[in-house]
C-alpha cells in the first residue's frame, strides 16, 4: 500500500525542527530532499539551508546522535560497531580471505560512519585528487582547487591537553575558523619519544615530516583526528549543531528509511526521466505503507557507498540484465552501479611489551570507570585520545619485484602504498597482556569489488563484496607493511621496552613470504572506507555513474553525493575526502539550481 503525501507550500509559517518520524513533518514543498543525513548529508543540510528561500529536507535512517555518550567519548568508539547504531551489515565469503564473511560496519545515526568511526582525520595526497581531476576532465576536482574547501571544513583546536603542537602540525595548511575541530592526540603515550627517536635515526622511509595532511605525507608524522575539547567532532555535530538546525528553512527527520527514487516525469524529446521524487517506508514490512515526496529542484542520494546504490538499483537504475533478474523493472541501463567497490585491507600486528602501563591498562573495569569520570567532569584524560597518536606512510621501493607483474596503483610518487598506524596496546587483535604495535593497512589496494542486490525487498542487505585481497599486489603490499613494522620495532631505540612477537606471528614466519601471506589470510580485515561504487567520470563516456558535477547520467533531478562517487580510493581514511566532496557539491549545486 502506497500513501502519498501532497506537499503544499506553506512559506514563512514553519519551524525547522529535528523529527522522530515522518507524519510529524509539516507540509511543505521542498527545493531539495537529501536522502542520508550522514558525512555528506549534514554537510548538504547545512549549506543548501544557508539560502533562506530553499526549503531543505534531510532524511536520515538512523537514530539522532544526540546524547550518545559512546560516540561522545573518543576512545569508546570500538563499542559503537554491531550495535544499535550500525546497520549491522556483512560481506559475501572472501575468497581472497579464505571465504571469510566480515562484519561490515556502517554509520546507521545522525552523522552517519563519522558519528561512529576511529576520527582519524588524513585528507589523502595530492596525487589522488589530480587523478580525479583527470579521470573526469574537471580541474575543479583537483587538490590546488580543493584545498579552499579543505581550509573552509576545519577548525584546528588545541588538543584535550593543551600541550604545545610546535613541531606536530603545519598550521599552514589548516582552517582555523571550520565547523569541523581537528587537533592533535591529547594524551600522551609512552612510547611517543621512542618512536620520534626512531623515526629520526631510521630516517629513509621513516623520516620524520611536520604533517601528514600537506598533500605529502610520506613518512612519519603526528595524527590529527577529529575531536576537540576532548570530544568527537561529527558532521552532526559540526554541521547540525542547534543553531542550524533552528533555521526555519531546514527540516532533518531521523528514524525514515528512503526504499526508492522514482520518476516524477519525462522530459524533452529524447524522453528523459527526472527522478525527483522519493519512496519513504513507514515501517520495516515490505508491503507496508509508504509515503511520497518530490522535491522542486533535485533529489540527493548521501546514502553512502552502500546505501546510494542499494536504493538506485531498487528504483529500477542499474544493469539491465541484472534488474530483470531480480524482478525490477530496469528504467535507466547503468551498467557501472554497483561495480568499483574499493576498501582498505586491514590488519594489526603487536609485541609484548615491558610494561604494565600500556593502553591495555584501560581494559580494567576500574581504571576505565576512574578515566571516564575524569572525562565527564573535565573533558581531559586517556579517554580523549584513540590510543593511536603517530603514523607512517611509505612506498614501496622501486625495484619490488611486484612492478614486474603489477602497474603501480599508487595515482603518483607523493602517494604511499603502506600505513602504518602505531599504536601502546592490543588494538581489534584481541589479545589480552601489554602490547606495541601497528594497524597495517594497504592505502592504494588493487583489488575491486561489488554490490548487487540479493532479492528485490529494499529491507534485506544486499551482496556487499569488496573482494579483498582478489589481487596479488594487495597481499605483496601487506606483507611488506608487516616486514616494516618489524623493521621499526628491530630499532635500539625499543631495546629493554619491545620484547618477543605476539601470536600468530614469529620472526620465522615473517621471513617467509607464504606463510606471512596465509595467516594475512586468516586475520586480515578492511578499513570500513567503501568507495567507488556509483563512480563519476567524464561526460559522454560508457563507464561511471555520475557526470564531474554530481548528477547522475541520463536522467535529470538526481545528483550523488557521497564516497560512492570516488572513481579511485585516496590514499586516505575516508571521511576527510567525503566532506571535501560535500563542501564542493554544495557550491554545485547552488550555482545550478
Amino acid at each position: 500500500m502506497r500513501r502519498t503525501l501532497a506537499l503544499c507550500a506553506i512559506l514563512g509559517t514553519v519551524n525547522a525542527a529535528l523529527y522522530q518520524d515522518i507524519s510529524h513533518l509539516p507540509r511543505v514543498q521542498f527545493d531539495y530532499i537529501i536522502v542520508g543525513g550522514g558525512t555528506a548529508g549534514s554537510v548538504l543540510g547545512r549549506r543548501l539551508s544557508e539560502n533562506s528561500r530553499h526549503q531543505v529536507l534531510l532524511l536520515e535512517s538512523g537514530p539522532s546522535n544526540d546524547g550518545v555518550v559512546a560516540s561522545q567519548v573518543p576512545y569508546f568508539h570500538p563499542s559503537l560497531s554491531g550495535g544499535t547504531y550500525d546497520w549491522n551489515y556483512t560481506t559475501t565469503p572472501q575468497a581472497g580471505f579464505n571465504d571469510r564473511v566480515l562484519d561490515y560496519p556502517r554509520g546507521h545515526i545522525l552523522g552517519g560512519s563519522t558519528t561512529i568511526n576511529a576520527m582519524f582525520w588524513t585528507r589523502g595526497t595530492a596525487d589522488d585528487y589530480d587523478r580525479w581531476a583527470e579521470v573526469t576532465g574537471d580541474s575543479g576536482w583537483s587538490w590546488k582547487r580543493l584545498f579552499p574547501y579543505m581550509l573552509k571544513i576545519e577548525r584546528l583546536v588545541s588538543p584535550a591537553d593543551g600541550h604545545n603542537t610546535k613541531g606536530q602540525v603545519d598550521p599552514s595548511v589548516h582552517g582555523t575558523s571550520g565547523n569541523l575541530k581537528i587537533s592533535l592526540p591529547g594524551w600522551p603515550l609512552e612510547i611517543g619519544k621512542r618512536v620520534e627517536d626512531t623515526a629520526r635515526e631510521l630516517g629513509g622511509d621513516f623520516k620524520p615530516i611536520l604533517d601528514m595532511n600537506s598533500g605529502k605525507p610520506l613518512g612519519t608524522s603526528w595524527l590529527q583526528c577529529t575531536i576537540g575539547d576532548g570530544e568527537r567532532s561529527s558532521a552532526a555535530t559540526a554541521y547540525l549543531g542547534r543553531s542550524v538546525l533552528n533555521r526555519p528553512n531546514l527540516h532533518v527527520v531521523v528514524n525514515t528509511r528512503v526504499t526508492r527514487v522514482l520518476p516524477s516525469s519525462a522530459r524533452g524529446n529524447n524522453y528523459v526521466l527526472s527522478f525527483r521524487t522519493v519512496e519513504i517506508a513507514t515501517s520495516l514490512e515490505p508491503n507496508g505503507t509508504r509515503v511520497e515526496l518530490t522535491a522542486r529542484k533535485e533529489v540527493i542520494l548521501s546514502a553512502g557507498a552502500v546505501g546510494t546504490p542499494h536504493i538506485l538499483l531498487h528504483s529500477g537504475i542499474g544493469d539491465r540484465t541484472a534488474l530483470n533478474a531480480q524482478g525490477i523493472r530496469p528504467l535507466v541501463h547503468l551498467p557501472s552501479v554497483g561495480q568499483n567497490l574499493t576498501d582498505h585491507p586491514l590488519t594489526m600486528i603487536v609485541w609484548n611489551a615491558n610494561s604494565t602501563t600500556t593502553g591495555d591498562a584501560l581494559r580494567d573495569p576500574t581504571k576505565q570507570a576512574q578515566a571516564f569520570e575524569q572525562w565527564n567532569s573535565t573533558r581531559r584524560g586517556p579517554l580523549t585520545s584513540i590510543g593511536i597518536n603517530q603514523v607512517a606512510w611509505l612506498r614501496l621501493p622501486n625495484d619490488s619485484p611486484i612492478w614486474e607483474t603489477h602497474e603501480d596503483p599508487a595515482a603518483g610518487k607523493n602517494t604511499p602504498h603502506i600505513e602504518l598506524a602505531i599504536d601502546n596496546s592490543a588494538g581489534f587483535t584481541g589479545l589480552t597482556g601489554f602490547f606495541v604495535g601497528m594497524g597495517l593497512a594497504v592505502p592504494t589496494p588493487l583489488s575491486r569489488g561489488s554490490l548487487t542486490l540479493r532479492t528485490s525487498n529494499p529491507f534485506d542487505q544486499p551482496n556487499i563484496d569488496p573482494n579483498l585481497f582478489s589481487s596479488p599486489f594487495d597481499a605483496f603490499a601487506m606483507l611488506q607493511a608487516v616486514r616494516k613494522a618489524r623493521e621499526f620495532f628491530n630499532h635500539s631505540t625499543w631495546d629493554g621496552y619491545v620484547l618477543n612477537l605476539a601470536g600468530p606471528y614469529t620472526n620465522e614466519i615473517i621471513d617467509d613470504d607464504e606463510k606471512t601471506i596465509a595467516i594475512l589470510r586468516d586475520t586480515a580485515s578492511h578499513a570500513w572506507h567503501p568507495v567507488g561504487t556509483a563512480a563519476m567520470s567524464r561526460r559522454n563516456v560508457g563507464w561511471g555513474v555520475v557526470d564531474p558535477d554530481l548528477r547522475v547520467k541520463g536522467v535529470t533531478g538526481l545528483r550523488i553525493v557521497d564516497a560512492s562517487v570516488m572513481p579511485f580510493i585516496p590514499a586516505a581514511h575516508t571521511q576527510a575526502p567525503v566532506y571535501i566532496i560535500a563542501e564542493r557539491a554544495a557550491d554545485l549545486i547552488k550555482e545550478s539550481t
